[in-house]
């Protein structure tokens, strides 16, 4: 027994169990092994800790009870701990740990926990206690399977307890509704899978199943109505359409209404001769309405917007949101009342389904602006001595040179080949900075920065596309002033550069929301922040739990919506007006004199994502990273003999990447104590001991100068070359996994090695000495 493994155990003692009582085999029943999460995104294409579920209890779509497996030679209780997280992860009711000999359960709701006499409960006994009163649709919904196009999608833990939160909302006859996710999170997803098991189901409003629902999803952007009506393919043909300018003037003035989902946008609703176009569905058309990005005006209490919802009163409404906090949008939380399920930034970039990102602070000399009769005034009037600060630039002022220093210090330090989104104050300084960044660039392409605006129509949302598009490099940069600021599907962003301040926290977060979507090889994003942007991390709502709701305040009425193509009103309900440009008045446009151009500095510093959901300074990631080693590194000798040893060293790497320190964050160790061609070793010795930092060509001329003992012809030449190698690229030249590369570029395979220079383990051991040496005293 003692000798058993935990997959024996499993097979030979707890699947029996579970399939005796009738998991896996009764009808709607089902054992799944599953992954949770990924673990965070680290460098070099590593992830942090994944999280995977031994045996999760599924019955008729609802994820009822965990359970963690161990050996038969290690106590039941040993997986009580991970039972209980999962369970809470996963939203099950009950938990379960067992080695196969002995079982222990946890009622989550109640805290009834104890060890439990088999025989292990049914799937309908788990039902019975997990809803003690039977519900007609939650029957239905569950009988009807995800739509997994084939298997190539699967619902992740968190979309699965949304998903089934909203359906047991909708079975339970709740009519308003509220997911808050962060972006990236899939909502378009979410919202599909809801759908998709309403229409099967054919649950409506009359509460018996006699026809399809009418389902419509509302947007307030065509990019956003288009992203959703592409998503929802699976659907039949004839059973989706696009409420659109085209579609009702090809029907003499009427909506479509012929159909199961209806995609449209507010502005298209709100249109119509004498009376708004929504007008022409009856009250009870449509049994389901979605609105997405619900924040941005459906809720909000201002005329047709809110009107529009409450004459389909009738109807379910689930508003999808991305903004926990309720002081910028009291009014959507007090419409549709708490969300019946949140997941938060911090819990997708630690999870590892969103990516972590850098903040790069970029202070400069001419942030504020005092004016200066050397400065010479082209357009406007100015007096001597009016002081200008950052909400001023390029809306009352205007001063070419400043923005031209601007993008040559982001595009001298990013890669140019890297797609960009930089935010600016107006449209016109989104075409302004569009036009330096191609008079900078290094590619030769004319197209390699757009604008994307509302001026730019048809035209900038091809860019968008051709943008979005991941087998297309061109355009690398968009520059943009409210358009981009949300609904922008574009996985491989990996600069968000922001030239003008951000009016509310809910847009700096919708802001930060187009860098995280994952892709292949894209490790972090980076925020370059020219307008102290970053002093919303600081603040309460950054991210977390809600918080109450406040009561609606009053705000002045605001212009009506731009046409269905253009940018729309941004209600960010803070009382301050977002849309594209304020009324136009003669702006100041100043030249600076050659002096104070050419003056123009920089002083930028690098803020790390932290585990806490807030990014940390350099300095606090370094007092972290101090007092996380000086628990595993006693002494100096223990970081030498550590580091000395290929094999020892790679398995400590490890342990400070469990711990959060992956190799870029290291790397950037190396800069901040100003030791860029440093050994890592070097690096951690500084931090610990204060010990002088030795270039890596340093350690290898000394090791090739005065102690090559022992190395003598082939070997010695050998050594040599790893040596030089590892000066120019660093410690990971030295992995164990290195030598047989070497051995083969040298001699044309690892046998034609041995034959020069011996027996393997010499060769081996003679590649330790080296490395013993490189790092002795």
């Amino acid at each position: 027994m003692h000798d058993e493994t935990e997959a024996e155990t499993r097979t030979n003692r707890i699947l029996p169990v579970l399939q005796a009582a009738g998991w896996g085999k009764a009808e709607g029943s089902r054992i799944r092994e599953e992954l949770i999460c990924p673990g965070r995104i680290m460098s070099g294409g590593k992830r942090g800790k994944s999280l995977s579920c031994d045996y999760v209890l599924m019955h008729k779509g609802h994820k009822l009870a965990v359970l963690e497996a161990k050996r038969a030679g290690l106590s039941h209780r040993n997986g009580v701990g991970q039972a209980k997280d999962y369970a809470g992860r996963l939203g099950a009711r009950f938990a379960y740990a067992s080695n196969g000999l002995a079982w222990y359960a946890i009622d989550m709701d109640s805290g009834a926990e104890g060890d439990m006499a088999l025989p292990f409960p049914s799937p309908d006994e788990l039902w019975q206690r997990t809803f003690s009163v039977n519900n007609f649709w939650r029957e239905r919904f569950g009988a009807v399977e995800f739509e997994t196009d084939g298997g190539k999608w699967e619902p992740r833990y968190y979309q699965h307890k949304a998903i089934m939160a909203v359906l047991e909302a909708i079975a339970k006859g709740d009519r308003r509704i509220l997911l808050t996710l962060a972006t990236g999170t899939g909502k378009t997803s979410i919202a599909f899978q809801i759908a998709w098991k309403l229409f099967q189901s054919k649950w409506n409003l009359t509460g018996e199943p006699v026809r399809r629902p009418r389902i419509l999803f509302l947007a307030d952007r065509n990019i956003l109505a288009d992203q959703a009506y592409n998503s929802f393919s699976a659907f039949p043909n004839d059973a989706v359409t696009r409420i659109d300018p085209d579609a009702i003037r090809k029907n003499r003035g009427k909506p479509p209404k012929n159909a199961s989902l209806f995609f449209t946008i507010f502005q298209t609703f709100m249109t119509g001769e004498g009376e708004p176009i929504y007008t022409q569905y009856p009250p009870d058309f449509f049994d389901f309405i979605v609105i997405d990005e619900c924040h941005r005006g459906g809720a909000n209490d201002e005329g047709e917007w809110r009107a529009l919802l409450e004459y389909f009163e009738p109807a379910v409404q689930l508003g999808l949101t991305a903004t926990p906090k309720r002081k910028h949008n009291a009014d959507t939380y007090a419409y549709f009342g708490e969300p019946v399920y949140t997941y938060a930034l911090r819990d997708g970039i630690e999870d590892g389904f969103l990516t972590p990102f850098k903040v790069r602070q970029m202070a400069s000399t001419i942030d504020e602006y005092v004016y200066h009769p050397e400065d010479e005034v082209i357009s406007g009037e100015v007096n001597i001595g009016d002081g200008f600060r950052e909400q001023d630039f390029n809306t009352r002022l205007i001063i070419p040179q400043r923005e031209l220093s601007r993008v040559k210090e982001f595009m001298g330090q990013i890669d140019q080949r890297q797609k960009t989104l930089v935010f600016c104050a107006t449209q016109d300084h989104a075409a302004l900075v569009r036009d330096l960044i191609n008079q900078v660039k290094t590619s030769a392409n004319p197209n390699y920065c757009h604008r994307v605006t509302a001026e730019d129509g048809e035209v900038g949302n091809q860019h968008l596309r051709d943008f979005q598009d991941n087998d297309k490099t061109i355009p690398t940069i968009l520059t943009t002033s409210q358009k981009l600021s949300t609904g922008v599907d574009a996985r491989n962003v990996r600069h968000i550069v922001l030239m003008r301040p951000i009016r509310s926290m809910i847009e700096f977060k919708q802001i930060i929301g187009r860098g995280t979507r994952t892709y292949d090889g894209k490790d972090f994003f980076t925020i370059w922040d020219f307008v102290k942007a970053h002093e919303n991390f600081n603040d309460p709502e950054w991210d977390g739990e809600p918080l109450e709701p406040e009561p609606p305040r009053e705000t002045r009425p605001k212009p009506e919506g731009q046409d269905t193509e253009g940018d729309p009103i941004d209600h960010t309900g803070d009382g301050s007006d977002a849309g594209e440009d304020d009324a136009p008045r003669e702006k100041i446009v100043i030249t600076l004199s050659d002096g104070k151009a050419r003056a123009i500095a920089y002083l930028a510093s690098t803020s790390y994502w932290s585990a806490d959901g807030r990014p940390i300074s350099a300095a606090q990631f370094l007092e972290r990273l101090f007092g996380d080693l000086a628990k595993m590194i006693p002494d100096e000798d223990t970081l030498r003999n550590v580091w000395s040893d290929p094999d020892n060293r790679e398995h400590f790497l490890g342990q400070l990447l469990d711990r959060g320190y992956d190799q870029d964050r290291l790397d950037d160790m190396r800069r901040l104590i100003d030791a860029p061609d440093s050994d890592l070793f070097d690096v951690l010795s500084y931090i610990l001991f204060t010990n002088p930092p030795k270039s890596r060509k340093t350690r290898a001329e000394t090791v090739k100068t005065a102690r090559m003992d022992g190395f003598q012809g082939e070997m010695r030449e050998l050594v040599v070359n790893i040596l030089n190698a590892y000066a120019k690229g660093g410690e990971s030249e030295l992995a164990t996994q290195k030598l047989g590369r070497y051995l083969t570029a040298r001699y044309g395979s690892i046998g034609e090695g041995k034959a020069k220079l011996g027996d393997l383990n010499f060769i081996k051991d003679a590649y330790k000495t080296m490395q013993a040496r490189l790092y002795a005293p």
